[in-house]
């Protein structure tokens, strides 16, 4: 289940970087229908969490803490999106993007489910 995790995170990204550069390349529909596609995968990362967090034996705050920053990756990721259509600044988002980011793979890698990198 860890790789479908995995996956559907690395495919979320790169589907997040294409709608962006189509919103601002112009291409508003084609936008749309990538972040549509986009807020599916939302869906899959949530429910193979909610999997990997189901499996694990003994739950720690850390894997909680985890969890919803996880969410608020999503968040963010959702936020950059629509101020970026809508043509708003978008400098926050993005800064809120980078440091939950940063913070859930710090985690997800510290984590025993992880890689072990920070072990």
């Amino acid at each position: 289940m860890t790789h479908a995790h995995i996956t559907t995170w690395v495919l979320a990204l790169v589907l997040f970087f294409v709608a962006l550069s189509l919103h601002k390349s112009g291409k508003a529909k084609g936008a749309k229908i990538v972040q549509m596609i986009l807020r599916l995968f939302y869906l899959l990362i949530i429910a193979t969490g909610a999997l990997l967090l189901h499996s694990i034996a003994s739950i720690s705050i850390e894997y909680v803490l985890k969890s919803l920053i996880g969410i608020w990756v999503i968040g963010s990721l959702e936020m950059v999106l629509v101020r970026t259509a809508k043509g708003k600044e978008t400098k926050i988002a993005w800064i809120q993007l980078v440091i939950s980011l940063v913070i859930v793979l710090y985690l997800g890698l510290k984590l025993p489910l992880g890689l072990y990198l920070f072990q």
